[in-house]
């Protein structure tokens, strides 16, 4: 039967998702073409009347849901390798990570911290995880020139992505390594006639500790504070330009609370100030239109699974006019203009081409999909539940990423009573610091407001049943555990919690 890629079901209480599976028939016989390679795998789930929206079918006019990685039944292939018998300590451990028979996967709203790979990227990277192995910097055989030719092509997909020419893109291992590149490289290229860079203090943890090893090095920083909103104030930036700053570094959209800064307006200051502007735009990029040229970025830090990318891979645009010059922080063989030695991944980077045009062509769709399912959410939580503040400015923001606070419910508390959806607190609830997030500081959040916020993470598989699903529970956690507070009795009273003087005993 002739099925089609990403082809599903949706009657009754089926699912049905189709895998494209890259398999070789023969690995003899050298003459199979490209085509017969693929075999198609229909995974049919049967689900068995549950409430919970990970058991519904997917919602209308969509062709993917995120219940693609709901381990309900696996792929099963035709040819099993002999190697496949594995030990019975090995069965054990592997046992030991995987979910009970009838135990469900919790709902993913976590879209800020990773993204599912969309299967269109996963059938364009399986040929060159398999057939096309070459090394993409062998000039001398046909196996390199294949593999450059998909490398070029994907470096000419992202750069469409971002208005920017192939010749721009610099391939590396993710955003964190693009921040390092662009911050220090910069920095350390310039440092003769120019030591001062400017960044702010709501900046993800690697351009802050790049900043900081620049500090050590020698190099002025300054933090620049942001507004109660989240947003820097233009004026300010402006006047901590001095005549020796050499880099400016604002992210386009924050992954704790969402705000979008206004990096045209920072792009117009920096070039009459004569000083690079850098931008993470791990978060933006993919999900909301932006221009190089337009916005007069001259350095920008790509992420590929903050895009239903692989993970393991991203990208650093680095303007050629005018001119921008690194020092590079890795020395080898020269590849990618001299700036990141290393031989380049193919099957990540076209798997990195391959999301950015998936997200280029469905961008505005899926910008309108998210938003409708943002408000949806945010109106369900705040008409049912008193005292809920959303962080950062409500207007200039990408709808995806929603940080609200509970008066009087502590944000960890509240995660574990959230248990059957993924999120993630804003406060530090993973390390030994009780400390809320550095961000909800920034921008004047209360301490116990800080230590109260959750952020929600939509994307481009979260359907209605999900959003409905996590509102609900979230109401009903919520509504549980100011119950138990004593704190939001005396709220409820009347009294103003930040006039009482607290003693200790």
């Amino acid at each position: 039967m002739q099925l089609s890629p990403l082809s599903f079901v949706k009657t009754g209480s089926q699912l049905c998702c189709l895998i494209n599976a890259w398999i070789q028939p023969g690995w003899t016989d050298r003459t199979v073409q490209d085509q017969n390679f693929t075999r198609s795998v229909l995974v049919l789930t049967e689900v068995n009347g549950s409430s919970h929206p990970a058991d519904q079918m997917l919602s209308p006019g969509r062709t993917v849901s995120s219940r693609l990685l709901r381990p309900a039944s696996w792929l099963a292939f035709r040819r099993v390798s002999e190697r496949a018998a594995t030990s019975a300590v090995q069965k054990e451990l592997i046992k030991k990570y995987e979910l009970g028979k009838d135990e469900l996967r919790p709902l993913y709203m976590d879209f800020q911290a990773t993204t599912p790979m969309d299967p269109r990227v996963l059938d364009a990277m399986l040929p060159y995880q398999v057939n096309y192995y070459g090394n993409p910097h062998s000039r001398t055989h046909a196996y390199g020139w294949e593999s450059e030719r998909a490398m070029e092509n994907a470096r000419k997909q992202v750069a469409d992505l971002i208005g920017a020419d192939p010749r721009e893109i610099i391939f590396t291992s993710g955003a964190t390594e693009s921040n390092n590149m662009a911050i220090k490289g910069v920095a350390r290229f310039y440092k003769a006639k120019k030591g001062h860079v400017i960044t702010t203090q709501t900046e993800h943890k690697c351009v802050l500790d790049s900043c900081r090893i620049l500090e050590s090095e020698g190099f002025s920083i300054t933090y620049l504070p942001v507004q109660k909103n989240g947003l820097l104030d233009l004026e300010l930036l402006e006047a901590s330009i001095r005549p020796d700053t050499s880099l400016v570094s604002v992210m386009t959209i924050n992954n704790e609370i969402g705000v979008k800064q206004p990096i045209k307006e920072i792009g117009q200051i920096c070039r009459s100030k004569g000083v690079f502007f850098h931008t993470d735009a791990a978060q933006a990029v993919g999900k909301i239109p932006i221009s190089v040229s337009d916005c007069k970025v001259d350095l920008m830090s790509i992420s590929g699974h903050k895009i239903y990318g692989p993970k393991g891979v991203g990208a650093l645009y680095a303007r050629r006019r005018p001119r921008v010059r690194l020092e590079p922080l890795q020395n080898g063989g020269g590849q990618e203009r001299g700036l990141r030695s290393g031989t380049v991944p193919t099957p990540l980077v076209v798997g990195l081409g391959a999301a950015c045009s998936v997200a280029q062509k469905e961008m505005e769709y899926d910008y309108q999909r998210v938003s409708m399912l943002a408000k949806r959410l945010v109106q369900k939580i705040m008409s049912e539940v008193p005292e809920v503040i959303m962080n950062g400015d409500p207007e200039q923001r990408y709808p995806g990423c929603i940080n609200l606070s509970f008066a009087c419910v502590e944000g960890e508390s509240l995660l574990m009573a959230l248990k059957d959806v993924a999120l993630s607190s804003g406060s530090a609830c993973t390390s030994a610091s009780l400390e809320p997030s550095y961000v909800l500081r920034a921008i004047g959040a209360d301490e116990d407001l800080a230590h109260s916020s959750i952020r929600f993470g939509i994307g481009r598989f979260t359907t209605e049943e999900e959003v409905d699903y996590t509102a609900e529970k979230c109401i009903q956690q919520v509504r549980r555990l100011r119950e138990m507070s004593p704190l939001w009795e005396m709220v409820q009273e009347g009294v103003d919690l930040k006039s009482i003087k607290w003693t200790q005993h």
